[in-house]
């Protein structure tokens, strides 16, 4: 058993398909199958249920799998931790945000890393809050912008910025000529939010409760894209992270809170044995550059 043996055995379990393993990995379909057929023979156990139409692991299979995968995440830290040990600020960085953040900051922060990290190779990854955990966990993301507070033993952070919400209303919403929304104008109000899994749905029910507001039961949104539509539409009002607002958008209007204004703090997370203190340090002085523009 070696190295190539284990990257051709996850590039089956991912794909479920010899020919497409094969192309992934540079081989021909007979190589790659005569290969995990040694590997089976070797070890005495059947890694793969094959068929005409499927590839699926075998019970068994699922476990040498999940061992492969976490050998190979182990030989990439060892890569990276050569890697770092020459050049701090070079390399892979692989960061993540959620999809109510990273549409309106990834923008201004790309260039700011490309002007002042020029030898680092960005990956950017936009899932939700719990997607980015896991993938912090597993080793798949360097770092990660999240709503802080994150409860996990083995994740670091560090508070960057905090983004105010404001409400969004129609333009000619009977609220629209208001300077400022205090908690009794809200009080009895529905409001559209995010669909579940969104951690600003979570946070935007809070402030509902807060102020004696409800959840608008029969319509929800994927994206913060689609509610600012729907608020211009006149489909009801809602809350927007100040990061998302535009200087101008016709037919919507957007109202600052009264003290204590609503909020989410944004942070940086990372894993607590990170090798890269260095460029997280780096990292940070540039995203709370860009919240900032």
């Amino acid at each position: 058993m070696n190295l190539r043996d284990l990257h051709y055995l996850v590039a089956v379990a991912d794909l479920r398909s010899f020919v497409q393993a094969a192309e992934r990995c540079y081989i021909s379909q007979p190589t790659l199958s005569m290969q995990i057929k040694k590997l089976e023979e070797s070890l005495g156990v059947q890694i793969f249920e094959r068929t005409n139409k499927k590839v699926l692991p075998t019970e068994i299979g699922e476990h040498i799998i999940a061992s492969a995968r976490r050998i190979l995440q182990e030989i990439d830290i060892i890569k990276e931790l050569a890697e770092t040990a020459k050049d701090a600020l070079s390399g892979n960085l692989r960061l993540g945000a959620f999809p109510t953040l990273s549409p309106y900051l990834f923008p201004q922060l790309v260039a700011l890393i490309k002007q002042a990290l020029p030898r680092i190779r960005l990956i950017l990854v936009e899932e939700k809050t719990d997607d980015l955990i896991q993938q912090l966990k597993s080793g798949t993301l360097d770092v990660a912008l999240l709503a802080l507070p994150i409860s996990e033993d083995f994740l670091e952070s560090t508070a960057l910025f905090d983004d105010a919400f404001l409400l969004a209303v129609q333009s000619d919403h009977s609220l629209a000529a208001k300077s400022i929304i205090g908690q009794s104008d809200l009080s009895g109000q529905q409001l559209l939010l995010l669909d579940e899994g969104h951690c600003l749905r979570g946070q935007a029910l809070q402030v509902c409760q807060i102020n004696g507001a409800d959840e608008q039961q029969d319509v929800r949104a994927t994206g913060l894209e689609t509610l600012r539509q729907m608020v211009i539409a006149g489909t009801g009002m809602t809350f927007m992270p100040r990061i998302a607002i535009r200087e101008y958008s016709a037919g919507i209007r957007y109202i600052p809170f009264e003290e204590p204004v609503p909020k989410r703090t944004i942070g940086l997370v990372w894993r607590k044995t990170s090798t890269r203190g260095v460029l997280i340090n780096e990292l940070k002085r540039l995203v709370q550059q860009a919240a900032s523009v």
